[in-house]
């Protein structure tokens, strides 16, 4: 499931600040990056399985193992988890509300956050 019109897509923002926000909503990178793109998860353990809220982001400046990036972000999307086959994103799947709901939440909230410091 796509978040369309979240505000954070084509956001421009440094990569330790970036981090720094995220991780006060939940969201990590780890080991989620190469030298060009980042991934940002937050997992969500429910009675109905697992999910994953992910904000991807790209590099339009520098590199990210240098920490010294500029990170344009893309449009987030929520998947749910299938053993052993990884996080789907179909359109057929069935997230449930308070799940999309508190996701949409989390989204205001970075825009609102990386709207600060965003270039």
């Amino acid at each position: 499931m796509k978040f369309e019109n979240t505000g954070i897509e084509k956001k421009k923002a440094d990569l330790v600040r970036l981090d720094e926000v995220m991780l006060s909503k939940g969201l990590v990178r780890e080991g989620q990056w190469d030298y060009e793109r980042v991934t940002y998860d937050r997992k969500f353990d429910l009675k109905e399985g697992i999910y994953y809220l992910r904000v991807f982001g790209q590099t339009v400046e520098g590199e990210i193992d240098t920490k010294r990036a500029v990170i344009e972000l893309k449009t987030p999307v929520l998947g749910k988890y299938y053993y052993p086959h990884g996080v789907e994103y179909g359109d057929d799947e069935v997230f449930p509300k308070s799940l999309v709901s508190q996701c949409q939440k989390i989204l205001t909230e970075l825009n609102e956050e990386i709207g600060k410091f965003a270039k």
